[in-house]
C-alpha cells in the first residue's frame, strides 16, 4: 500500500478497532459520567439537592481519577482489566481503561456545562413547585444540551488520543498500526497514514459535534 508493507485490509481492521473501542468507552463512559456530573452540580452548596458527603467524597474521586495520564492509568489497572475481560492486551482489553478514563472526563464535562446554565432557569423552575428530578429533566438538561454535546464531542476526540497511546501496550487500533508497523519497522509511509486518518476522524467529529451543537441552541 503506497509503497509500504502495510496493506488495505490491516488499515480496515485498525480503523474498525479504534471506532469499536471509542464506540464502547464511549456509550459505557457516558451511562457512568453524565449521571456523576449531574451529581456534582446538583450536591454541591447551594445545589438543588445539596449534600456535603455526597460531594466532598466524589469530588476528591474524580479528580484522583482525571490526574492520572491515560498511559500511567493503562499499566496500573492491568490486574483489574485481567479481573473483567481476562486479559490485558486486545482490543477488548484497552475498553476498561478507556472506560475508566473517559467517565470522570465526562463528569467533569458536564458539570462545566450546567453551571453555565443561568440561576434564573433554576429559581423559575423552584418557583413553578418542581421537585429535583423535574428540575433536572425539564430545565438544567434541556438548558445545557448544546454544551453537553460540545463536551461529548470533546470527548470522544480525547478517546481517539487515548486509543493511540492504548497501541502501545497491545490494545489494537491506528495506535498499535502505527507502532508496529510505522515506528518499529521504521515504515514513515504508515506513520504519515495513521496520523492523516486521525486527523480526518477528530476533524469529521468536530465538525459534526459544531453543527449539531448549532442546531440545538437555535431549537
Amino acid at each position: 500500500m503506497f509503497g509500504s508493507s502495510l496493506d488495505s485490509s490491516q488499515l480496515l481492521d485498525s480503523i474498525y478497532q479504534t471506532l469499536y473501542m471509542v464506540t464502547v468507552s464511549l456509550v459505557i463512559g457516558a451511562l457512568i459520567g453524565i449521571p456523576l456530573g449531574i451529581l456534582l452540580v446538583i450536591t454541591r452548596k447551594n445545589g438543588i439537592w445539596e449534600n456535603s458527603i455526597i460531594y466532598y467524597v466524589l469530588n476528591p474521586i474524580i479528580n484522583i481519577f482525571r490526574s492520572l495520564p491515560f498511559i500511567i492509568l493503562l499499566i496500573a489497572i492491568v490486574p483489574f482489566t485481567k479481573l473483567i475481560v481476562g486479559t490485558s492486551i486486545g482490543t477488548s482489553a484497552a475498553i476498561v481503561p478507556l472506560t475508566i478514563y473517559v467517565a470522570p472526563y465526562i463528569a467533569r464535562l458536564v458539570e462545566n456545562s450546567l453551571l453555565e446554565v443561568n440561576a434564573g432557569v433554576i429559581e423559575a423552575a423552584h418557583s413553578m413547585g418542581a421537585s429535583p428530578t423535574q428540575i433536572i429533566r425539564y430545565f438544567l438538561l434541556p438548558e445545557a444540551l448544546g454544551s453537553l454535546i460540545l463536551a461529548l464531542t470533546t470527548s470522544i476526540i480525547g478517546l481517539i488520543g487515548a486509543t493511540a497511546m492504548a497501541g502501545a501496550v497491545g490494545g489494537g487500533g491506528i495506535g498499535d498500526l502505527a507502532l508496529a508497523y510505522g515506528y518499529q519497522r521504521f515504515d514513515t509511509i504508515v506513520i504519515i497514514i495513521t496520523v492523516i486518518i486521525l486527523v480526518i476522524m477528530v476533524q469529521l467529529i468536530q465538525s459534526l459535534g459544531n453543527v449539531l451543537s448549532r442546531l440545538v441552541r437555535r431549537s
